[in-house]
Parts: structure tokens; C-alpha cells; sequence
């Protein structure tokens, strides 16, 4: 599903993956089978991947400490407003109610492990964000703590950019991305222990805050720990030098280079095979982070 239409109502906003719709006092968030590669929305859709990330997202709320407020209010189609009972019915799993929050205008990157961007900036400069790191790490390696390396939001067709927490302060204020960071490395250590239990390395993830009325305390939001916003690899096929096998988009990432496409101009379309293969990777890890299979769900 690459579009959740509803007759007569539009979308306050439409995303790489999400719909939001106003309900007045809350928001509908809804998330389609979208897919996009170096902030491009990709020509077909994953199967299913929409649901996933809302179903993942729905069980991380659940599991995560009460201290850490977030902003889910409901995913049954019976608490919505008549008009898109309907709708939500026919979209499956996909679709989340939420609080109406003023969105804080970074994203929140925690990384473990020195892999992606951070990797090629080690390289160039010894730095993540203008962190400094030791000399010698290999791409891969395990950070011995996890570092917060805050990113600003891009719209769709733009590219996100990392900046220093310094910079990141000039834009939402010192004391806020002291908290943020704060919230962001408790969130991803639990989702780090969990996912090792189960034989999963978290390598990398990004979480999005909001505030009522802009002010007050930070309410996670958006999605939590998913394989769109996260990086994790199969702890048994783990080895530092190179960037292991992943159960997040690379899969599509390593096609597109492939084919010589890096992000200029039209995307190439993604043959069955890699579709499907996507498909089963976000089913895979949907299974291994909740227990549950992923069939039968929608």
C-alpha cells in the first residue's frame, strides 16, 4: 500500500513513509509500504513494511520504562473519529493515533558502532560529529560508549545532515539537547540489551522528540527501534573491517549502488527479488525482536 486515501479528507503532511492526518486533538499517523534510499522515495513499495514499522514501533512503546513518555494513544480503528473508521480498516496494522506534539527540529542519532556516515567522516577527519575517537578503528568497530551525534531533519528530496551537539544546541537550546541526548542513550542502551538477548547487535538508531505546545518534557515519538530508523545486525555474523549484513534498507541500498545509482535523478526499479527479499528481512527481524511470527498479523 504506497497510499492511504481517505475520500474527502487529505494529509496534513505526507512523508517518505508516513501519512498524518489531524483528528482535532490528536493525529493519525499511517504508515505506508514506502520505501526510500538516500532520501528518495523508491518507484514500488514493501510489502507489508508499513505495518511492520507500526506494529514494532507499538511494542517498543510497550516494553520501554515508564520514565520514558511517549506519544501513542491508540492503534484501534474504534478510537478514531468516524470518518476514518472505515479507512483504518482497510489499511491493516498500519495506522497509529497519537498525541499532537510540536515536533523539536533535530533527529536524536545514537551510535554504537562506527559504521555509515560516522564511518566516513572517521576517515577523513578522526571524528563522528566532531567527536573525537581513537586512531586505528576499523570500520564496524564497537564504540566503548555509545555517542548522541544529532542530525538536522530534511524534507523529502533533501539530504538529513549531521551536526555537532554544539550545533544542535544553536538551533533548540543547550539545555534541551542535554536532555535529549540524556533520553535518547537510556532508549537505545534498553533496545541495545534487549536486542543482545536475542542475538541481535543494535548498531545504530535515530529517535525523534516532540513537546506540547513546544514546551515541557520530550515525548518520544515518530517510530522506536524499527528497521527503518535502526541498524541491526546478526551478532553470530559480526566482524569489525567491514559493514555486516543488516536487516534495515541496506539490502535495497547495495542494489541502487549496484545498478550505479547514488541518488541523482530518477531511482532505478527494484526488481522482484529484492522486494521480496526486503519484505522477508523486515519480517525476520519483526520475528526476532517480539517472538512472534510476522504471518498471520495482517
Amino acid at each position: 500500500m504506497s497510499d492511504c486515501h481517505i475520500p474527502g479528507i487529505e494529509p496534513v503532511y505526507s512523508g517518505k513513509v508516513r501519512d498524518i492526518y489531524d483528528l482535532g486533538d490528536a493525529l493519525l499517523l499511517v504508515a505506508t509500504d514506502r520505501i526510500s534510499a538516500y532520501d528518495v522515495v523508491l518507484p514500488q513499495a514493501i510489502p507489508d513494511k508499513g505495518a511492520i514499522l507500526t506494529q514494532l514501533t507499538k511494542f517498543w512503546f510497550e516494553q520501554l520504562p515508564t520514565s520514558i513518555e511517549h506519544h501513542m494513544l491508540s492503534t484501534d480503528a474504534a478510537d478514531l473519529p468516524g470518518p476514518f473508521q472505515a479507512a483504518a480498516r482497510s489499511w491493516g496494522p498500519r495506522f497509529m493515533k497519537v498525541k499532537k506534539l510540536s515536533m523539536v527540529p533535530i533527529e536524536c542519532v545514537v551510535r554504537g558502532y562506527l559504521v555509515g556516515s560516522g564511518w566516513k567522516e572517521y576517515q577523513d577527519r578522526g571524528t563522528v560529529c566532531g567527536i573525537g575517537l581513537p586512531t586505528g578503528l576499523e570500520e564496524a568497530a564497537r564504540l566503548d560508549h555509545p555517542i548522541f551525534t544529532p542530525a538536522t531533519k530534511a524534507e523529502v528530496g533533501d539530504h538529513d545532515e549531521n551536526i555537532s551537539s554544539e550545533a544542535a544546541g544553536g538551533l533548540v537550546g543547550d539545555d534541551l539537547v542535554r536532555d535529549l541526548e540524556q533520553r535518547s542513550i537510556q532508549v537505545f542502551e534498553f533496545g541495545r540489551e534487549w536486542a543482545r538477548e536475542r542475538g541481535l547487535i543494535l548498531a545504530d538508531t535515530k529517535f525523534e522528540f516532540g513537546r506540547v505546545g513546544g514546551t515541557g518534557t520530550p515525548i518520544l515519538a515518530d517510530e522506536v527501534l524499527t528497521a527503518d530508523s535502526s541498524r541491526y545486525w546478526p551478532a553470530d555474523l559480526y566482524r569489525p573491517g567491514g559493514s555486516p549484513p543488516s536487516f534495515d534498507k541496506q539490502y535495497v541500498r547495495d542494489f541502487l549502488s549496484s545498478s550505479g545509482w547514488s541518488g541523482a535523478g530518477s531511482p532505478p526499479d527494484l526488481p522482484p527479488a529484492v522486494i521480496d527479499g526486503t519484505s522477508q528481512r523486515y519480517q525476520e527481524l519483526y520475528h526476532r525482536i517480539t517472538g512472534e511470527s510476522w504471518s498471520g498479523k495482517v
